[in-house]
């Protein structure tokens, strides 16, 4: 075990291992009407300095520290032609990152949606079964009175 050990430690100082920073850049979402906000989140080797995305829809925005990544929120301008943008990180080493952004058309519903069978709209049949509904409440108000006036008399 001695041996092992001998062996092993001289390797492990010789070679430290490094942590795998990665430069990335995310949307959310990523595809996007115009019109809409969209979420940039990102990191560099630094996340405790701000960096820059810039795309065509949105154009240049910092991303600012916030919990361990960089951060902000764009929106998409209303009039954006659709389709797909390329979305670059800046970082300040000069590090880059990229993503692409789907801008689809906003589209408005021409009416609203088909649900089913209208099980709560009303029918021809409503007022016979209300009326009927309010015939029977009267019947069993009037047996009522007639019992209690019975056991009174009798």
């Amino acid at each position: 075990m001695g041996l092992a050990v001998g062996l092993i430690l001289p390797v492990t100082l010789v070679f430290p291992a490094h942590a795998a920073v990665a430069v990335f850049v995310e949307l959310n979402p990523s595809t996007v009407r115009a019109g809409d906000p969209v979420t940039l989140r990102a990191s560099c080797d630094d996340n405790l300095k701000a960096a820059t995305v810039g795309a065509e829809p949105i154009g240049s925005v910092p991303v600012e520290p916030e919990f361990g990544f960089l951060t902000a929120t764009a929106k998409v301008p209303s009039g954006q032609r659709t389709g797909d943008y390329r979305v670059t990180l800046r970082c300040p080493d000069g590090r880059t990152a990229s993503t692409t952004m789907h801008v689809v058309a906003r589209v408005e519903p021409a009416r609203g949606p088909a649900t089913g069978g209208g099980g709560t709209a009303a029918e021809r049949t409503t007022p016979w079964l209300v009326g009927g509904g309010l015939a029977a409440m009267l019947a069993g108000a009037g047996l009522g009175v007639l019992s209690i006036r019975r056991r009174r008399l009798g």
